[in-house]
């Protein structure tokens, strides 16, 4: 009884939480207002399901025992009762053929009741001892006759009654077994659609948690961009020489955006400048490659949406009409960066034809117009018609991309040749000369060393500048605190842009304060920098004394939580004050 008075207990919590949420999923059945709030609410649902169902597996645990138990006895019981229904089958034979023996001799009892007499016995005996054997054989046999009766008759009793007890018996068994049954089917139907209803919750808080994701993949940088058509505009607000007008004052600078595989644009513009070839400038990025010049230029390319959707034309066509690169470079010493870029980008439309069967004209694969684009830019292709990297025989898959920072990552063509290209400080002296000699430096590139507080499109979510207050810095410190602690979804950038309901600065940093301190003022801060291109730690000197974070964590929790649109678009990044 107690065990079913908690279960009654736990499935009823269990109930009620459903019943709030379906409340709370009727009252939000449009756009929420606050997205965070659906969160909090849904979150809590799960745990209080989690909580019930918790009770009704210890119930359940601990019915187990006792149902194995009762399922033992009942069981135990069945080959008892299947024992006596077999014993009782024997007997019932066995008595068969004792009720014949019985009937005769309950007939020949019958007979020599009838026809014996003393007085004959004793006539016809011709001594007194053979009178009395006679006499006494008659009494022995009368007496066996009464016991025999007796015996059967008792044995036929007895299995008349066993036979009824065993019916009972199998009844209640029966019975017994229907209600555990039926009880067993109850508790795994209940914890059954308390599983469902908790991977449903789990569900819309995975969907919605995603929101940070989304967050994460927009501020990262996660897209596909090139020089294009004119340089990079340089913004000075996001320069190291940007006066945010108050102090202290910090500002978390990116090297290169947005990618860092293969040719850097604008590190083959500073290495033409610095005098090397197109082919010296392609084997710096794409490594131990064959510069093929004399590769079919009738080779067909197919520019559109898909296979079935797309026009088709000789190769040179189409190196023609690509708008990757300003063709003015050709004037400003970079003619050999314009060569290097059309054999690039031929490459890479010969690999994606090879993989897919044609290639997309926008910048998630290459900047294609229907004109010629002209100028030092045609010039370049024709000085390099039918040149194509190969390795392995095939077209090289080879990716470029505006500027990566003075370092280049490693990739591997997994679409065509499987060539593995290599990873190397982009600049004049290796590692040493990274900051001041890195051939994008060189080139000028306004992406080399900036502060990111913009969208591609230009919206600043109201912010003039990247650079943030003490305050703003120590709630960034808040967020590392408690999301060490595990996921929250609260954390989020304020500003209002991105929708949700964030935590204020106050509440994020009441909530550290119960997770080892909250943090009220940073000093200063300091980078160390990997050998492998990218930021190994950040250390700041704060209220609560030195802090030292991963690199590419604080890049993390940077961007989830910096305000507006500010963002870090690299793992080779730099925090100044000021």
């Amino acid at each position: 009884m107690r065990v079913r008075v908690l279960f009654s207990v736990a499935l009823l919590s269990f109930l009620f939480f459903m019943g709030i949420f379906r409340s709370f999923a009727i009252e939000c059945s449009g756009e929420c207002a606050s997205i965070q709030q659906e969160i909090n609410n849904l979150s809590r649902d799960l745990q209080s399901s989690v909580n019930a169902t918790t009770n009704l597996e210890q119930q359940v645990a601990q019915l187990d025992k006792r149902i194995k138990g009762i399922q033992a006895t009942i069981t135990k019981a069945k080959q008892q009762a299947d024992y006596l229904a077999r014993s009782i089958e024997e007997r019932e034979t066995r008595l068969a053929k004792q009720y014949l023996i019985l009937k005769q001799r309950v007939r020949q009892q019958y007979k020599r009741s009838l026809t014996f007499s003393p007085l004959y016995v004793l006539l016809s005996s011709t001594t007194a001892s053979n009178f009395t054997k006679q006499l006494m054989y008659w009494q022995n046999l009368q007496q066996q006759d009464q016991q025999l009766i007796h015996a059967v008759g008792g044995e036929i009793l007895t299995l008349e009654k066993d036979k009824k007890d065993l019916e009972s018996e199998q009844a209640r068994l029966a019975g017994l077994q229907k209600q555990l049954d039926s009880q067993v089917a109850f508790f795994k139907k209940e914890i059954a659609g308390a599983k469902k209803y908790q991977q449903e919750l789990s569900g819309k808080i995975a969907a919605l948690s995603a929101r940070q994701q989304a967050i994460l993949s927009e501020k990262s940088g996660t897209f596909q961009t090139t020089v294009g058509d004119v340089p990079l505009a340089d913004d000075f607000n996001a320069s190291p020489a940007y006066n945010p007008g108050f102090s202290p004052a910090f500002a978390a600078f990116s090297f290169g955006a947005p990618h860092f595989n293969g040719l850097s644009q604008y590190g083959a513009l500073g290495r033409a400048k610095e005098g090397q070839s197109a082919e010296t400038i392609l084997k710096a990025y794409y490594g131990d490659v064959e510069v093929k010049k004399d590769y079919d230029r009738n080779a067909r390319i197919c520019v559109g949406t898909s296979k079935n959707n797309c026009q088709s034309m000789d190769m040179e066509t189409y190196a023609k009409r690509i708008y990757e690169v300003p063709g003015v470079w050709g004037d400003q010493g970079g003619m050999e960066a314009l060569k290097a870029q059309a054999v690039a980008a031929r490459s890479y439309a010969l690999a994606d034809m090879a993989r897919r069967g044609y290639i997309c004209a926008t910048e998630s694969c290459q900047v294609y117009k229907s004109s010629n684009k002209g100028g030092k830019w045609e010039e370049a292709v024709n000085a390099t018609a039918g040149w194509v990297l190969i390795k392995n025989g095939k077209p090289l898959w080879a990716k470029y991309a505006s500027t990566a920072g003075g370092y280049i990552d490693a990739y591997t063509d997994t679409a065509s040749s499987g060539h593995t290209t290599p990873s190397f400080w982009d600049t004049k002296n290796g590692r040493d000369g990274w900051t001041n000699q890195a051939f994008e430096k060189i080139a000028g590139s306004p992406w080399f060393y900036k502060a990111w507080y913009k969208t591609r499109g230009g919206d600043t979510c109201g912010r003039s500048h990247p650079w943030l207050n003490q305050e703003e810095m120590a709630d960034i410190l808040n967020a590392w605190r408690v999301l060490q602690q595990g996921g929250d979804t609260r954390i989020s950038p304020l500003g209002g842009c991105w929708g949700g309901s964030p935590y204020s600065m106050n509440e994020l940093r009441d909530k550290a304060s119960g997770m080892g301190g909250a943090f009220t003022s940073v000093n200063s801060v300091s980078i160390e920098y990997s050998n492998s291109g990218y930021t190994a730690k950040v250390k700041f000197n704060t209220n609560q004394g030195e802090v030292n974070i991963d690199g590419l964590e604080f890049k993390k929790v940077f961007n989830i939580r910096a305000p507006g649109r500010i963002s870090l678009k690299s793992g080779l990044f730099n925090l100044e004050r000021r």
